[in-house]
């Protein structure tokens, strides 16, 4: 009976163990195309969901830690696609503008099937897309994110090659 408890310990350890590896080195969270306004003050990075569980982001920040003047998520759809702004008005009410800290980054949302499901001609207006827009005062050279899936904290830089 003991060789039986025991023999089940090890292998809950054993499998949570792999299981923890297999979420460290597969993060969830991928980044798409980049857009940035001429002076890339403004920058629009397309994110998404490549995991099974939703994506939350927890931070964002710029340009080795700098905090940016506004951070806002919009959640569209491939076939209307992104905006780049920094004013947030009522004209660009359309793409979903949302705080990021309120934006749930569902699991399927991956840019890169996105965009094979519009190229395909099997994308909807129902599909949801995410881009990130930062806005700061100097030129945006890569945009740190801090995210949570599955209970794990992760980290992803996305870089402009400005």
């Amino acid at each position: 009976m003991k060789k039986i408890l025991m023999l089940a310990v090890v292998s809950i350890v054993v499998i949570s163990a792999g299981f923890f590896a297999f979420i460290k080195t597969n993060p969830p969270l991928a980044a798409g195309s980049l857009s940035a306004s001429g002076d890339y003050h403004t920058v629009v990075a397309v994110v998404g969901n490549d995991g099974w569980s939703d994506v939350k982001i927890t931070s964002v920040s710029v340009n080795n830690n700098e905090q940016p003047q506004k951070q806002k998520m919009q959640v569209s759809n491939p076939h209307l696609g992104f905006v780049i702004t920094d004013t947030f008005d009522e004209e660009t009410e359309e793409y979903g503008i949302q705080n990021v800290e309120e934006v749930t980054i569902l699991p399927g949302t991956e840019p890169s099937a996105q965009l094979e499901k519009l190229n395909n001609g099997t994308s909807t207006e129902d599909d949801e897309s995410y881009g990130l827009t930062v806005v700061h005062n100097e030129p945006v050279h890569t945009v740190e994110l801090t995210y949570r899936y599955l209970g794990f904290s992760f980290e992803k830089t996305i870089e402009t090659n400005i």
